[in-house]
């Protein structure tokens, strides 16, 4: 023990192993520590989804009645920044706590602010919290027979109910669950890394799992609970798991495998960019390289290349090609921003879209008295069930294309490059948003012939077109299919194209950017909620889709998808001739 330096932290508790015996199990000695980390991320996402599944529904609701286009914002918000802040969890974890301490503080974070929603259900403390509700003011006929703008009369509507306490939850929310999300991965892995890359693949395979099985119990189970039952039950439920999933992980401290803090590649980005940047009035001679070999002319050093040691810069040449190599990657990331703001909507849009549309009854409990008792009485598909399409694809197809689709491609010469994956993910998600247009489309006729009929849903009466809402089912194929290829050929790709040492900083980008998709998102719902467009400024109900133009927003997202998607195919052909190129000169 004394013979060496001690970089990390081994397992306090755990079976210790005979140096001379291979281990039965890749992951003998480390069951414990992995079964931990999974436990806690499963709870972890079925409290996440717990939040994302009813946002809309709940913010549609009584006391709140936020507009659609309103409550679909928050949560585009809300998503947006879950990602944005990414980076910077994993730059706290790699520069200052570590990714244990990190992860600790952040579901810390994370609990804080999902205890707010659980209050503002409540009365009681809801009131205190937000202050009395409001009456909703009175319209002039007016305004509800739409000939205000004729009429030069100004329409009241209703304010954001407890908007500052519902942003501040998600936001707190949303910085706890980046943060986690950017550093529980590479800590799993951490467990088991030294066993070997089988055991890296087995792991990731059984998280990714664990994943999905969170989001198919929150969206199967909470989102019924929120939807028919209760909101105050369907919001405690995920409270508590994550209550539990702290402790699953606090607990797990005595057989985590722990690093401590050893720099982070962001610092090195930063400082090698801020030295670029102002090295022009730093250097006013031309630099000569540091072993004073006589050289031939070299070109004109670019922006990166003052930072270099040799042309008189302060790092070495390796950590400025890792950060140029970096600079290459971002590109692909840019392009990917349409994908992800269509991708976010079928967590905001499409559930609206889905209340709007006529949602089958599962049972109906025999209800007494009034009229309204009846009708709470009645148990209906949760609108969010619908989500669960993709996650269930994922499980189903992702082994498929492994075990059998790539290695048959691959026989043949046929399997596509990450980029070309990219290009079909896209083309799938662009088909998923034109699906939603033209259902939409769809919609608005039948409720234009007054084919409607009223919906109870979370106590809010929706007037949706007679139209199944099973008809949202292709669109909702679609987008799993496009994350199958898209998402996942993107941090491949990430992965491949990046140093070891900067792929830590590359998966932030990766989230960075899936963020400034979800903002994009909300951005253009706002553009298109202004009177000037009036595609989604309707105030006629609640949900205030039917008076609106959805599928015209529908389309947009289509168009710039489209136009994005040509683009990238010409960049991504381009890419891959220069690695075939890199790749040959480096074989020859």
């Amino acid at each position: 023990m004394g013979s060496h330096e001690v970089t990390e932290s081994t397992p306090l508790l755990g079976p210790q192993t005979n140096g001379n015996r291979s281990p039965v199990s890749v992951f003998e000695g480390r069951r414990l520590a992995c079964a931990a980390i999974l436990i806690a991320e499963s709870l972890e996402r079925v409290a996440f989804y717990g939040i994302t599944a009813n946002l809309v529904l709940f913010l549609n609701g009584e006391p709140f009645f936020w507009e659609g286009a309103q409550a679909s914002q928050a949560l585009l918000i809300f998503m947006g920044v879950t990602y944005l802040v990414s980076p910077f969890g994993g730059w706290l974890a790699d520069a200052c706590l570590g990714k244990f301490c990190t992860i600790i503080c952040s579901m810390l974070l994370y609990l804080f602010g999902m205890l707010a929603f659980p209050f503002i259900t409540a009365l009681e403390t809801r009131n205190a919290l937000c202050g009395e509700v409001r009456a909703y003011p009175v319209q002039p006929s007016e305004c509800i027979n739409g000939t205000s703008s004729s009429s030069n009369v100004t329409c009241p509507y209703p304010q954001q109910y407890c908007s500052p306490v519902i942003f501040s939850g998600l936001v707190i929310i949303g910085i706890g669950v980046g943060s986690v999300k950017s550093n529980i991965t590479p800590f799993g892995a951490d467990q088991v890394k030294d066993r070997g890359p089988e055991a890296t693949r087995r792991f990731f395979n059984w998280f990714y799992w664990c994943i999905n099985l969170g989001a198919i119990l929150s969206l199967g189970g909470i989102a019924y609970i929120q939807q028919n039952i209760s909101f105050n039950l369907g919001y405690i439920i995920p409270t508590v798991c994550l209550g539990v999933s702290f402790l699953v992980f606090l607990c797990g401290r005595t057989v985590f495998i722990t690093k401590p803090a050893n720099g982070s590649a962001f610092t090195d980005m930063f400082k090698i960019l801020g030295y670029s940047f102002c090295s022009s009035q730093r250097h006013k001679e031309p630099a000569r390289l540091r072993n004073q070999e006589v050289c031939l002319p070299r070109p004109k050093p670019n922006l990166l290349d003052k930072a270099k040691e040799a042309y008189g810069g302060r790092f070495p040449e390796e950590k400025v090609e890792e950060v140029r190599a970096l600079f290459k990657v971002i590109p692909v990331f840019l392009a990917l921003i349409p994908y992800w703001t269509v991708y976010f909507q079928m967590q905001t849009t499409y559930i609206l879209q889905g209340l709007h549309l006529r949602i089958p009854e599962i049972f109906k409990m025999s209800g007494e008295g009034n009229n309204s008792t009846s009708m709470n009485s009645l148990h209906m598909l949760p609108s969010a069930w619908l989500t669960m399409f993709d996650a269930l694809l994922i499980l189903l197809l992702i082994p498929l294309k492994d075990k059998v689709i790539d290695p048959v491609l691959k026989r043949r010469g046929l399997l596509l490059s990450s980029l070309k994956r990219i290009a079909v993910g896209m083309f799938f998600v662009m088909g998923s948003v034109v699906a939603a247009g033209i259902l939409e489309s769809k919609r608005l006729d039948v409720v234009f012939k007054k084919d409607t009929i009223d919906q109870v849903i979370g106590k809010v009466t929706y007037h949706a077109a007679n139209l199944s809402i099973w008809w949202q089912v292709p669109q909702y194929v679609l987008i799993g299919i496009s994350e199958i290829f898209a998402s996942i050929a993107g941090l491949e790709f990430a992965y491949s194209a990046a140093p070891k040492s900067m792929q830590s900083a590359i998966m932030g980008l990766f989230f960075f950017f899936s963020g400034i998709g979800s903002f994009v998102g909300s951005g253009l719902l706002a553009l298109v909620s202004l009177k000037a467009v009036g595609w989604m400024s309707s105030h006629k109900d609640f949900g205030n889709i039917n008076g609106c133009s959805l599928n015209y927003y529908f389309f947009l997202l289509a168009g710039i998808q489209g136009v994005t998607l040509l683009l990238f195919l010409v960049v991504s052909v381009k890419y891959d001739k220069q690695r075939s190129a890199q790749r040959q000169n480096t074989v020859s």
